[in-house]
């Protein structure tokens, strides 16, 4: 099985490097395009085995899956590129561009294709990962049309191995934008107003960050290994009367839920 990422900037790399390291692909399965001579350099770097082309042609024509890694306002100039070179019934199309629909690429996809709707039908599957894609750890959006249940267990499969694969409904990928992508960075934010704080308590910045970053993993460590909601381990670090339900009740003072909240729906 072999897969062409069009597009292997930032995020098409990130994917590309992480399959490499995974168990579902070899890096000679994996073809990277790239415009640029530098980019292309740079993907070869990062490992030997990876085909590298600036022919978005070819390498779609040679895949079983096709990531579309770029822009969004690139994708229907790439597609209408590369459409003489798909084939509907052995490709899978895959699209990172955010905001970009299912209708959207179903119709670049099938324009002027000369085939009947019902023999020309393409399986698409939009994702949407986020920046710790680079390191395997990304919570990554799948939605999926025209797809039958072994091809959506198989891209779930490729993209769990770059961290954690959720099949959702299209109309919650802009919701999970803003939870999962955006979310990356009002975590980053916490942490980074935690480290100030633990600086103000006394603490070495550097200190301070390696204190925060491992209480958030902790965190997350608990939440993942006891299958428990956030409110039950609170619940275990606030005795009545204790620091840690004032500290609690004074964030709450001044809006933390809410403006978490606020955050994220202004983000969709």
């Amino acid at each position: 099985m072999k897969i062409a990422i069009i597009g292997a900037g930032n995020i098409g790399s990130a994917i590309a490097n992480g399959l490499a390291k995974g168990d579902m692909f070899k890096a000679s399965d994996i073809i990277c395009t790239a415009q640029s001579v530098e980019t292309l350099e740079r993907i070869q770097k990062m490992n030997a085995g990876f085909q590298v082309t600036h022919d978005n042609k070819m390498a779609s024509k040679e895949a079983d899956i096709i990531v579309i890694a770029v822009k969004p306002w690139r994708v229907e100039e790439i597609i209408e590129e590369i459409r003489p070179s798909l084939n509907f019934d052995k490709q899978m199309i895959v699209s990172v561009a955010a905001g970009i629909t299912f209708d959207q690429l179903n119709s670049f996809l099938t324009k002027n294709s000369g085939f009947d709707e019902c023999l020309a039908t393409p399986v698409i599957f939009r994702i949407m990962p986020n920046t710790a894609i680079e390191v395997m750890s990304s919570m990554t959006f799948v939605a999926a049309r025209n797809a039958s249940t072994e091809q959506t267990d198989l891209i779930i499969r490729i993209f769990n191995e770059l961290g954690n694969a959720m099949l959702v409904e299209e109309r919650l990928m802009t919701a999970g934008t803003a939870l999962a992508s955006s979310g990356i960075a009002f975590a980053l934010r916490y942490i980074r107003a935690a480290i100030e704080g633990g600086v103000e308590l006394g603490f070495y910045p550097k200190q301070a960050q390696e204190i925060v970053v491992h209480t958030v993993k902790g965190a997350v460590d608990l939440l993942l290994e006891n299958k428990s909601n956030p409110e039950m381990e609170i619940d275990k670090v606030t005795t009545p009367g204790g620091i840690t339900i004032k500290g609690l009740n004074e964030m709450e003072l001044s809006g933390f839920t809410s403006a978490v909240i606020r955050g994220l729906k202004a983000s969709k």
